[in-house]
């Protein structure tokens, strides 16, 4: 049996992937499952199990390139999973549309989740924002179209200050703004009729895994009687939680929490820098996706519907 190469696209597509030209939860699963559709139609198959096996190879070239980016192994999932069919040219038809459909879905997510997440933002309320998040933008533009007057309390988020882009963002789309430091949110959490933020990824068991400092948030929203609602795509769903995987926890440079001089100045200490934290479910109202909105608990069994079971690993050789 003759092998097939693979095509230029799946070789480019994780060349622009590994070294970032293609970048961003959504970019990167799109960019991964048009080179899979490419594959499947243009190269000749002599047998559906060639078939299988170089869209399997085609998998595992793209899932190596950032294998930790938790959009990517997803859209291979959604397309692999769903190569249906006894011939070559049902085969591919089943790869075409899987893709096609994975990508409307795609297009249409973010808009999709703010209709979702705007339902529950009323007239004159007030959310808190930590970090930025263009999904939980979404749901404050989608409700504020809506004709709903929307006050938000930002959080500037040290240490990058990403607050500082939401205030931009929702005074633009007119809202009042206030921005208040990290550390004086308890404060005001008794005016705040929701806290809102988005997620880097979401586990199995609902717990939220967002920028640093989400955590102490919902734990003292929850103290204070504040709903928190995470805005996430789907995207974002972590699959192999489900098997007991721990998520990453980045650590940033020390340079973004201070200067080498300042550092000198005060002795040297160590310096930690972690990029996110998890949230236990129970802290969480409610995860709002593109999809409907879900209390955390029961976010496993939409990972499963779109994904497998975590352990399946499609690109993987049987």
């Amino acid at each position: 049996m003759t092998s097939v190469s693979l095509h230029t696209a799946v070789t480019q597509t994780a060349h622009e992937i590994e070294t970032m030209e293609t970048r961003g939860a959504a970019p990167i699963a799109k960019a991964a499952a048009t080179a899979l559709k490419t594959q499947a139609v243009e190269p000749d198959y002599e047998t559906p199990h060639s078939f299988r096996a170089t869209l399997r190879a085609a998998g595992r070239t793209l899932h190596e390139t950032r294998p930790t980016a938790v959009s990517l192994p997803n859209a291979l999932r959604y397309v692999l999973r769903r190569i249906d069919g006894e011939t070559i040219p049902e085969q591919r038809s089943a790869v075409a549309a899987s893709v096609d459909e994975f990508i409307m879905h795609l297009e249409h997510a973010q808009e999709d989740l703010g209709r979702v997440g705007a339902n529950r933002l009323k007239n004159g309320d007030t959310v808190m924002t930590h970090c930025h998040s263009t999904d939980a933008i979404a749901c404050v533009e989608t409700a504020v179209l809506q004709g709903k007057e929307i006050t938000a309390i930002v959080k500037e988020t040290r240490p990058r200050n990403q607050g500082h882009i939401t205030a931009r963002e929702l005074t633009e789309m007119g809202v009042d703004v206030t921005l208040i430091v990290d550390s004086a949110a308890r404060r005001y959490l008794n005016t705040v009729d929701h806290v809102l933020v988005g997620a880097d990824s979401i586990a199995a068991d609902g717990s939220v895994i967002n920028k640093i400092g989400t955590s102490g948030l919902a734990v003292n929203a929850r103290d204070r009687g504040t709903p928190i609602m995470v805005a996430a795509q789907t995207l974002k769903l972590h699959p192999e939680t489900m098997t007991g995987h721990t998520v990453e926890i980045e650590q940033r440079a020390e340079t973004e929490v201070i200067t080498e001089g300042e550092r000198a100045a005060i002795g040297d200490p160590q310096i930690e820098n972690p990029a996110f934290d998890v949230t236990p479910p129970r802290y969480v109202d409610a995860i709002v996706t593109e999809r409907g909105q879900f209390p955390p608990e029961s976010i496993v069994i939409l990972m499963r519907e779109l994904f497998g079971d975590g352990v399946d690993e499609p690109w993987v050789e049987p």
